[in-house]
């Protein structure tokens, strides 16, 4: 058993899949436009050197000013491997300013920095 792929909604679909291929070299698939929910549009990111997908999703209805804290999935983490990428990553989203928080070892064990989607979407990149 797997996970197929995680969905996110988000209020910038092109900013975000612009995101994903910045900074993950991900392949981003081509719009998809729903004929049955008007408005709604999907693109899935497909990760390098993994079968994992993540689903970008957006429609009108969504509010462009919500990033506070609510029930549901509240981040993704990507394992880069080692901590030198995360370093590396880091350092990248620094310079690209959507660099949160900066590395460091967490109180359960993790080496991580949390970088944010253009949205305000939380990622945590690890080793």
């Amino acid at each position: 058993m797997h996970i197929a792929h995680t969905a996110l909604w988000t209020c910038d679909i092109d900013g975000a899949a612009a995101f994903w291929i910045k900074y993950f070299g991900a392949i981003v698939g081509e719009p998809y436009h729903s004929q049955r929910r008007p408005g709604f549009i999907s693109r899935f990111v497909h990760l390098p050197e993994s079968t994992d997908q993540i689903e970008l999703m957006t429609g009108p209805w969504l509010p462009a000013d919500t990033h506070d804290e609510r029930v549901g999935w509240d981040h993704i983490a990507i394992s880069l491997g080692d901590r030198a990428a995360v370093d590396a990553l880091a350092d990248r989203c620094k310079a690209g300013g959507c660099l949160k928080s900066g590395p460091r070892t967490t109180g359960d064990g993790f080496y991580e920095a949390v970088i944010t989607m253009p949205d305000g979407t939380p990622i945590e990149i690890t080793a």
